[in-house]
């Protein structure tokens, strides 16, 4: 492969794309428990929270793959197995059962919004620590996309 000459050293990048790595398989975790939920809402408000949800893992789905080839564009590899995406993330999804529509609510706002206190964190390293403005400004992108869909849950929850 040819080398990565963006003016951000090896090691830097290699830093970045590891962040992104934890990023993607967080995304993927929320991507698929926002799908479980739109499949297994019930409930008084099934119709809304229906498509509410599949308006959600739609945007979420975008976003796993902007963060994949944001990883690529930094000469890494795009993590992409199910083993990958469980071991890496820091999300989890509780096993069995999902909850009632108000309790999906809340374990999704709770995701958006560990993600957003995470991306915060991530999007000052890349800049300062690695030099990547780019992932930076990026990940500021994403953090606003996960501060829009906390609002729109924590409405339901109001």
């Amino acid at each position: 492969m040819t080398k990565v000459d963006i003016g951000i050293g090896d090691e830097q990048r290699k830093a970045v794309v590891e962040i992104l790595s934890a990023l993607l398989a967080d995304e993927y975790v929320l991507y698929t428990k926002t799908r479980n939920y739109h499949w297994n809402v019930v409930g008084p408000q099934f119709n809304e929270l229906h498509k509410f949800f599949e308006a959600q893992y739609e945007q979420l789905e975008g976003v796993v793959d902007e963060v994949a080839e944001r990883s690529r564009s930094l000469g890494g590899r795009a993590i992409g197995t199910l083993a990958e995406f469980v071991r890496r993330a820091r999300l989890k999804e509780p096993a069995g059962d999902p909850p009632d529509a108000r309790g999906m609510i809340a374990a999704l706002l709770a995701d958006h919004e560990a993600l957003a206190r995470t991306l915060r964190g991530d999007l000052q390293a890349c800049a300062e620590r690695f030099g990547d403005a780019g992932t930076s400004d990026f990940l500021t992108g994403l953090l606003e996309q996960h501060e829009k869909m906390a609002w729109m849950l924590r409405s339901f929850l109001a």
